[in-house]
């Protein structure tokens, strides 16, 4: 589907993906009816107060994800690598911000990116508040590398009940973006559903990439739905015609 709207190469683009642009790479969804959500409690290990109940069981679930992120067939799609190429060949600013907690969109080459609800492959010390890489399994007997401390270290994500991260950077670019693309979500998790609103509000045309009409996709400008690795690389090559 062509752009509804006429763009500058050197116009700014804001990105949001979600866990759809994963799916294809072998990645479980959270809310589908056969995801994540279907087969555990998010209260017991997707909030701090799960954590506090049952921290090994908690460290077992995100030990489980990590895992899966070194599975050989794991690997970025080609939705993944249109939006690095995008990044790469546009003109103008790019951000991509993520929901995800996987690497994939690192691994395709995109760079301007921030992880909003984290990284699997990151750890979190409670005692000092660093974060530090983390490629094994975390358990309560772990030592902080930076302070030394037992038993402080969690999964660097953001748990329900808790603040996303880089809120500021990302409202400031929502403000400027002249085209906002959200891919792959599900329209469900605040803040970022509420951000085709705010890009909107700021002028910015916005538009929907994803396996099926999301709950906010009124919302949007336009909409354009079938699987990631077919849409988003279709869409990015009418953009990169501009450039």
């Amino acid at each position: 589907m062509p752009l509804s709207v006429r763009l500058k190469p050197t116009d700014s683009i804001v990105i949001l993906t979600g866990a759809g642009i994963s799916k294809e790479s072998g990645i479980d969804t959270f809310r589908c009816a056969d995801g994540i959500w279907a087969r555990y409690d998010l209260d017991d290990v997707a909030t701090p107060q799960g954590f506090r109940r049952n921290p090994s069981l908690v460290h077992q679930f995100y030990n489980d994800r990590r895992r899966g992120l070194f599975d050989p067939a794991v690997q970025p799609n080609a939705a993944h690598l249109a939006l690095a190429e995008l990044e790469r060949s546009w003109r103008g600013k790019v951000l991509l911000v993520t929901q995800n907690i996987d690497d994939l969109h690192e691994r395709a080459g995109s760079r301007t990116l921030l992880h909003m609800h984290g990284e699997l492959l990151k750890a979190f010390c409670q005692h000092c508040r660093t974060v530090q890489p983390c490629t094994h399994d975390l358990s309560v007997d772990d030592h902080c590398l930076s302070c030394g401390r037992k038993g402080g270290m969690r999964p660097d994500i953001v748990w329900f009940g808790e603040m996303p991260y880089h809120m500021e950077r990302i409202q400031t670019a929502l403000a400027d973006a002249d085209l906002f693309l959200s891919i792959g979500t599900s329209g469900h998790v605040y803040p970022a559903a509420g951000f085709v609103a705010q890009a909107a509000s700021a002028g910015a045309h916005t538009v929907e990439l994803n396996l099926e009409p999301s709950e906010g996709v009124s919302y949007f400008d336009q909409a354009v739905h079938g699987p990631a690795t077919e849409v988003v690389p279709a869409f990015v090559r009418e953009l990169l015609a501009l450039a």
